[in-house]
């Protein structure tokens, strides 16, 4: 089946005779990467990122762990996502989970997206839907390293306002080394497998869909959301450093005086052997 079908099918699906034919977008986080290497589940419409057709609908699946599911029955979807947990990696529970609208409209130049409404397609073409499924799952994706990286910036806060109000610096240098690593792993994550900045393969190919695809960052505001995560992630660094550094400082302080003090004894027993024969 393709792409125009979909079409046909949505529009026998929709109650109204005169309704604009609609197809529901959902994006799932399942977990930090999917293998989808070798995967057969339908007719592959693309393979960078991988998509096929089943039953009616498309799912389109990416390496950082987002699978996009359009037009398919929730009974269809269940069954899916369980055929695909075995190939995902590093498992999330509960899910990230984003909803859209793609609604047919009949002038290419009526192609837009409403605030919080559907988003309006000349047709749902396989590069129309890979462009949305693109923007989607980026979305969901960053909506996690959002939470992450705020989850890292609640523990970041009582460290520093101890600092600043008592001048006392946390005793626990583990603690820091692991908020360091969560937000490496974010900056990892964003910078190199789910590449926020760089544009789908598929404009490439149909470069007259880019006004589309930009009023899709637009509207999830993908750019805005990805400077703001790395400037969050900078400081995040920057604190958990600079707290390190003072702790190192600190231990390395009370190392230095510790030494000091066992070569005075050590002066101090010395003189009082030297004392002791002379009597």
């Amino acid at each position: 089946m393709n792409a125009d079908q979909l079409a046909v099918n949505a529009t026998a699906a929709t109650p109204k005779q005169d309704a604009a034919p609609t197809l529901r977008v959902r994006a799932l986080m399942l977990g930090d990467r999917i293998n989808a290497s070798g995967l057969e589940i339908g007719t592959l419409v693309s393979s960078t990122p991988a998509a096929f057709r089943v039953h009616a609908g498309l799912v389109v699946i990416f390496r950082y762990g987002v699978v996009v599911l359009i037009g398919l029955l929730p009974s269809e979807e269940k069954v899916l996502i369980d055929s695909l947990k075995p190939r995902v990696i590093g498992e999330f529970s509960p899910h990230e989970e984003e909803t859209a609208q793609a609604q047919l409209c009949k002038d290419e130049n009526l192609e837009a997206i409403q605030p919080g409404g559907p988003i309006c397609l000349a047709k749902f073409s396989d590069d129309r839907l890979l462009l949305i499924a693109d923007a989607l799952a980026k979305s969901t994706s960053l909506a996690r390293d959002e939470r992450r990286v705020a989850a890292v910036f609640d523990v970041i806060e009582p460290f520093a306002r101890e600092l600043a109000e008592r001048g006392r610096t946390p005793r626990r240098r583990k603690g820091i080394l692991q908020l360091i690593g969560n937000a490496l792993l974010v900056q990892q994550r964003v910078a190199g497998r789910v590449a926020v900045a760089e544009k789908p393969d598929v404009l490439w190919e149909k470069p007259e869909l880019d006004r589309l695809y930009a009023r899709l960052e637009d509207e999830y505001e993908l750019k805005e959301r990805l400077d703001t995560l790395e400037r969050k992630l900078t400081a995040v660094s920057e604190t958990a450093n600079a707290l390190t550094d003072i702790i190192d400082t600190q231990r390395s302080l009370r190392l230095e005086i510790a030494i000091v003090v066992l070569i005075v004894i050590e002066i101090a027993i010395g003189c009082f052997q030297i004392w002791s024969g002379t009597h």
